[in-house]
């Protein structure tokens, strides 16, 4: 397993105690070192290397993987995929396609892989800085609001949603808001320009220390519900899993607030989904393991948009919420995908389950938390009293969460909802 400190480490650890197999990770020394013990108890070998030299890494693990008959290779950060499609290539085991794995690390080629597959997805546009990021968006016409990502990151790190032009443009034709008149001699607002600030300020990635594509990546704002769909994938042959609600904030940063499990769409529109998704997980090389699918359908269409796709589990601990829904360990399958097995992904129950992440108001140090424990749910707190909180704008600032299962989506999400609004978060 390349690197697995990701945020679904901690089910693959469990996948491979179910399935009897002995796990071994690759990553960094000073990384190992901080591994909590649960985690280091867990692994039956390290591989010490550098993830941010593929030449190197990858005879590190190659004599690694041959000195302890490795028989299959995963990896938990989604900007390792790449390294671990190649990997298992140049062993002679089952992994995805190393000529497409690139798409489902950098935001720009997936867009490209997307438009040759001809999936349904967002118009879009490249940038390497602001100027450049107004001219592009007005001769695309990607219209307002328009989403500003960086080409390389996860966690809605970096991302805005921005709501109109400002700055040089001015009103210039596009469908924004009309803006207010500004006093004399006032500087114009930049909305956009702020946005590609905040997207290339991740030049490289914790805790690897791993360079990151700094281009910006713009991308047309798709309105309505927004939903997720997994997709198992061994030998080529694709196993849907069930599609999940989720929730957001509003306004220039959207946060996910929560998850629902099932979706409660329509079965042909979940058809539809599974199918989309499916597609995209083929389209960015995913060949033997899994794959995590965003999409929006906007109101009044049965069209699903995939706004990106990543050949990993999911985060946000939707491996707990799908399993506790359906009986169905994406894990598990996932690690049964890579060893070129049939997953198992049969639901054995019809339940549902609800998650709900609890967001401070604003940044500071956190002095106290409160979560009612009521009956059908479950809570954890991340971080303890003492703790630097950053301001909300993406899954960084999360305190803790709670998941609730009940017999119907409906219930599930309410009862979620029900303990994050009696829950106390108190910040300095």
């Amino acid at each position: 397993m390349i690197e697995p400190m990701g945020n679904a480490g901690r089910f693959l650890v469990e996948a491979a105690d179910r399935l009897g197999v002995r796990l071994y990770a690759a990553t960094h020394k000073d990384v190992h070192e901080g591994y909590p013990d649960r985690l280091r108890a867990a692994l039956a070998g390290v591989c010490v290397t550098d993830l941010t030299d593929v030449p190197r890494a990858s005879e590190d693990m190659a004599a690694f993987c041959r000195q302890y008959s490795i028989a299959g290779v995963a990896a938990c950060f989604e900007l390792f995929t790449p390294l671990a499609a190649l990997l298992a290539d140049r062993m002679g085991l089952p992994g995805n396609d190393p000529r497409l794995a690139w798409a489902a690390r950098n935001k720009i080629e997936m867009g490209e892989a997307f438009a040759a597959a001809g999936i349904p997805a967002p118009r879009w546009a490249v940038a390497h800085d602001a100027a450049e990021a107004h001219r592009v968006a007005r001769e695309h016409g990607l219209g307002w609001p328009l989403v500003v990502k960086p080409a390389e990151q996860g966690g809605s790190w970096g991302v805005s949603v921005v709501d109109g032009p400002d700055g040089p443009d001015g009103p210039d034709g596009m469908d924004g808001p009309e803006r207010p008149e500004r006093p004399e001699g006032a500087e114009a607002p930049d909305r956009l320009a702020d946005a590609v600030r905040a997207a290339q300020r991740f030049t490289h990635a914790h805790p690897h220390g791993l360079e990151l594509d700094t281009r910006v990546l713009l991308q047309e704002y798709i309105p309505g519900g927004e939903y997720s769909c997994d997709t198992v994938v061994s030998g080529g042959v694709v196993y849907p899993l069930p599609v999940v609600a989720k929730d957001t904030t509003e306004g220039r940063y959207r946060i996910e607030t929560g998850h629902t499990c099932p979706s409660d769409l329509p079965a042909p529109l979940v058809r539809k989904v599974q199918q989309i998704a499916a597609r995209a997980a083929l389209a960015v090389g995913v060949r033997n393991g899994i794959a995590h699918t965003e999409v929006k359908i906007p109101p009044g269409t049965q069209t699903p948009y995939v706004i990106e796709t990543g050949a990993r589990l999911p985060g946000d601990n939707l491996c707990e919420v799908v399993e506790a829904a359906t009986g169905v360990s994406e894990a598990v399958a996932h690690l049964q995908a890579v060893l070129g097995l049939v997953p198992d992904t049969v639901p054995s129950r019809t339940d549902a389950a609800s998650i709900r992440f609890l967001l401070p108001e604003h940044g500071g140090e956190l002095r106290r938390v409160f979560v009612p424990d009521l009956p059908g749910t479950h809570s954890e707190v991340h971080l303890r009293p003492g703790a630097v909180v950053p301001e909300p704008a993406d899954s960084s600032c999360r305190i803790g969460h709670v998941v609730a299962r009940a017999e119907t989506a409906d219930q599930a999400r309410g009862l979620a909802e029900r303990v994050a609004a009696r829950s106390r978060v108190e910040m300095g």
